[in-house]
């Protein structure tokens, strides 16, 4: 059968798979209704309701079990009661629990998963699109988060803005009173009608529950299930709101390399306008970014670069607009590639600004201009991008990007390459989903400009997907032309390596991507649920001929007392259209490779002050050998401290001259929490196939709600040879929220 012939199969299939407990929107909203009603005296967050206005307020109970399924009642019941004033949002949790709570940590923004907590998720437009997410644990550990209205619940953890919480216990349970200023949400404030929903993470049960019914197949905060918060008139307009965040660094670095010693001190500052209650305007002027927590390493066995995600957070608030077009291995738009080299170094931004926000409740723009300064071989830079969304349908949009990047390079610069001179793209999406969110579909083409190139420069997609409640299935197929740039974005797999020449090599390609999964939840016995999901990636080179396949078979079953296991076989196919190099020996040469591996993963009880997780990793590589293994050990002494260590062993044996390696990644990781407010972290991350040995000790004191002082020491060293000193720094920085 021809690979294309399966969307109309799939398409088909549509209409014969029907959930049979999804519910739209509207009637879930049908169901679950309030009305918030105004404060008739001040609310003092203390974790006491003993303000009078908590006592007219009727609360929302009686939640329902989301997790691990959502067969009968949550072991523990949940009241919520909410109010508001013309500067916040109110919301009280009664949550009816005993004994210690589970904490992770005090850490800030550690998110929810593994503690005791309650959340609110709100979506003041009430279309399903974008959103927030407020999460305190039973310690009142804060997190704050941005949604997007994806059918996969698309969420964005790093972003940051100031609320305020309290709780206290009780002994059978917990109070957590919130507090969420209108001036810290985006909001239509002509819209009378929100979208609501309430979260119980009940870490000691292994279980959540909400408010509204959500089926396991999605996320406790997917947009597509809130229930309908009614204002009794117009919300309190949030006009003219300015937030100026200054900050001060200092610090001494000293490079090994030239035994040059310098130090360095900035200001700068962040600026929030807010134009409208839900346009936002966000102005940087010599941004600083030096207390953002060093990437994660990992070992990289595949013959591409890997995708990291953004942890700066001048590019995290409404980023969806700007990255969420493409997939995550075809990414139009990329924000590392803005003041960050190709091995994450940093490059001066000067100034940059920022647009974002609805102009209606069905339009949603995004502009962005960056202005980057030189550095060594790197020019300045200007980055432009402007993106827009139209909601149309029930909960499906059409959108569409332009990007440039100008690279102010001298003419003797141009000459030597002029594809370096600018690099522009623009593309536009429709994604369609269902009211309920279990169908999906996506089409999108994307186009790139550079100078001199006219022909195989585009990039298109188009897919579709099933989440139900037991069955579920994506297909997506991908044309990448080898023409097709991303100046500020990220393509995997479009440069090939030629080991034998030393350079790297444009090919374009098609892929065609399927999954068939396959859901369990008994009713009893110890299994929560489990999952068997088949996967094929098929690529193509331009000609239509034979470039990969990978297939495999996974199983993944979650236990009710937190643990799980994951068995995995795969089968690979690669056909190498250059040589290439996993070893110090010679490269293996360009022809087709057969070899499968298995993969075995544990995690144990998640709830326990001691965990662990193990993964095994045997089989074939290429025409060789692979063995790895993977070690996870976490201890707590809850909520202050936490010791981690994580290690990776990978082994590739080749035959004859290809050559063996040993890749060694160990990160230990140690985290104390004098409180809520004061954190220590130290990170060492020793990692033999980037021949780096790293120590990052972070100090964070939150002295006040969104200001902060950071003492960072970052030390490198060489693997080979052991503890050669590459370079350190000592920094400091302030910042303030006005």
């Amino acid at each position: 059968m021809n690979r294309l012939s399966l969307i109309p199969l799939l398409l088909a299939l549509n209409l014969f798979c029907i959930d049979g407990k999804a519910q739209t929107n509207a009637a879930i909203q049908e169901s679950f209704q309030l009305t918030i009603q105004p404060t008739k005296g001040p609310i003092k967050l203390d974790g006491i309701l003993d303000e009078p206005a908590w006592n007219t307020v009727q609360a929302v109970s009686q939640f329902n079990k989301k997790f691990p399924n959502d067969i009968g009642a949550p072991k523990k019941q949940t009241e919520v009661k909410y109010l508001f004033d013309d500067k916040n949002l109110y919301f009280a949790f009664k949550v009816y629990d005993s004994g210690t709570a589970i904490i992770r940590s005090l850490k800030r923004d550690i998110g929810h998963d593994g503690n005791d907590g309650v959340a609110v998720v709100l979506d003041p437009l009430n279309q399903k699109t974008n959103g927030f997410y407020f999460v305190v644990s039973a310690l009142n550990v804060q997190s704050e988060d941005q949604l997007t209205g994806s059918s996969d619940g698309g969420i964005s953890y790093s972003w940051d803005t100031k609320w305020f919480s309290m709780t206290k216990d009780y002994g059978n349970y917990w109070i957590a009173e919130i507090a969420i200023p209108l001036k810290s949400i985006r909001y239509n404030s002509e819209n009378q009608n929100w979208g609501v929903n309430f979260v119980r993470i009940d870490a000691k049960n292994f279980e959540y529950s909400t408010w509204t019914r959500i089926g396991p197949n999605f996320k406790s905060y997917d947009l597509g299930y809130t229930g309908l918060m009614k204002w009794p008139s117009n919300p309190p307009a949030s006009n003219n709101n300015v937030i100026l965040l200054p900050y001060l660094t200092g610090g001494i670095s000293e490079d090994k390399s030239t035994s040059k010693i310098e130090t360095t001190g900035n200001v700068g500052f962040d600026a929030k306008i807010a134009l409208n209650s839900s346009l936002n305007l966000d102005l940087t002027v010599n941004p600083d970014f030096s207390q953002v927590e060093v990437d994660n390493q990992v070992t990289n066995l595949t013959r591409f670069n890997i995708f990291l995600p953004e942890r700066r957070a001048f590019f995290l608030e409404n980023a969806d607009l700007f990255a969420g077009f493409g997939i995550p291995p075809i990414r139009p738009f990329y924000s590392r590639t803005i003041g960050l080299d190709k091995e994450g170094n940093k490059i001066p931004i000067l100034f940059g600004a920022r647009l974002s926000g609805n102009l209606s409740p069905d339009v949603r723009i995004g502009a962005m201009n960056m202005q980057t300064g030189r550095k060594g071989n790197y020019a300045p830079e200007n980055f432009s991008a402007f993106t827009w969304q139209k909601r149309v349908l029930k909960r499906s949009m059409v959108k569409g990007y332009f990007l440039n990047r100008e690279n102010f390079i001298s003419v003797e610069e141009e000459k030597k390459n002029p594809l370096d001179k600018y690099g522009r793209n623009a593309g536009i999406t429709f994604e369609y989903s269902n009211p309920a969110g279990s169908f999906s579909y996506w089409a999108n083409y994307n186009q790139s400009i550079k100078p001199t190139i006219k022909n195989l420069n585009n990039y298109a997609e188009a897919g579709v997907s099933y989440n139900g409640r037991n069955f579920g299935f994506v297909l997506d197929l991908a044309n990448v032309g080898k023409n097709y740039y991303t100046d500020m974005g990220f393509v995997q797999r479009i440069s090939n390596y030629d080991a034998e020449r030393d350079t790297s090599i444009r090919i374009g390609f098609k892929h065609v991507f399927s999954e068939i999964s396959y859901t369990l939840m008994p009713a009893k016995g110890k299994i929560g649920k489990s999952e068997l999901t088949a996967q094929n990636y098929v690529v193509l080179n331009p000609d239509n001929s034979f470039n990969e396949l990978e297939s495999s078979l996974q199983l993944k079953t979650d236990f009710k007392n937190a643990s799980s296991f994951n068995l995995s076989l795969s089968n690979n196919i690669t056909n190498l259209l250059f040589p290439t190099s996993f070893t110090d020996g010679i490269p293996l040469p360009a022809k087709q490779y057969q070899y499968g591996q298995f993969r075995f993963n544990y995690v144990s009880d998640t709830r326990k002050l001691f965990g662990w997780v193990s993964e095994i990793t045997v089989g074939q590589f290429y025409n060789g050998q692979v063995e790895g293994f993977g070690l996870g050990i976490n201890w707590r002494h809850q909520p202050h401290l936490n010791l981690r260590l994580n290690a990776q062993f990978n082994q590739i044996r080749l035959p004859g001259n290809y050559g063996s390696t040993r890749l060694v990644l160990i990160a230990p990781r140690i985290e104390y929490n004098f409180s809520t407010q004061l954190f220590w972290t130290t990170f060492i991350q020793y990692n033999t196939q980037s021949n780096n040995f790293n120590i990052n000790s972070r100090l964070q004191y939150r002295y006040k709600p969104m200001s902060d002082f950071f003492l960072v020491y970052t030390d490198n060293y060489f693997t080979d040879p052991l503890f050669k000193s590459k370079n350190r720094a000592l920094i400091f920085k302030l910042s303030y929220w006005f």
